[in-house]
């Protein structure tokens, strides 16, 4: 199984979008999620370092500048998905990446409190 540590540019990140409303709360994350064409795309038009601040995730021992090195998707590479937090927070937890699920779950407690949910 993969070791992630977190991401702390791309939880400063989402902090930024959180507090500037860029997110959305409602949306499938099933198709909400960037795929693979997605990804490409962006990456033609932005730096590695951009992609990685849309990743909770960091895999241990995967190279920088590959797509293999950045985990847990958290928006659609414009805004933050409420359903992405939630994603990677029960993606965390079922791997039992305790680093990445806290700090998925204090993002979507954020959002949460920003959004007025609760």
């Amino acid at each position: 199984m993969a070791t992630y540590e977190v991401n702390q540019d791309a939880v400063a990140h989402a902090q930024r979008l959180i507090d500037k409303r860029q997110y959305v709360l409602d949306s499938d994350w099933g198709s909400g999620q960037p795929g693979a064409e997605a990804e490409n795309a962006y990456l033609e038009r932005h730096s590695f370092a951009d992609y990685a601040l849309w990743h909770l995730g960091l895999t241990v021992g995967a190279n920088d500048g590959t797509k293999a090195r950045h985990a847990f998707v958290y928006g659609d590479l414009r805004r933050v998905h409420r359903s992405g937090l939630i994603a990677c927070v029960y993606r965390a937890s079922e791997w039992r990446h305790k680093k990445v699920e806290l700090a998925a779950h204090e993002l979507l407690q954020r959002l949460d409190q920003k959004a007025g949910i609760g």
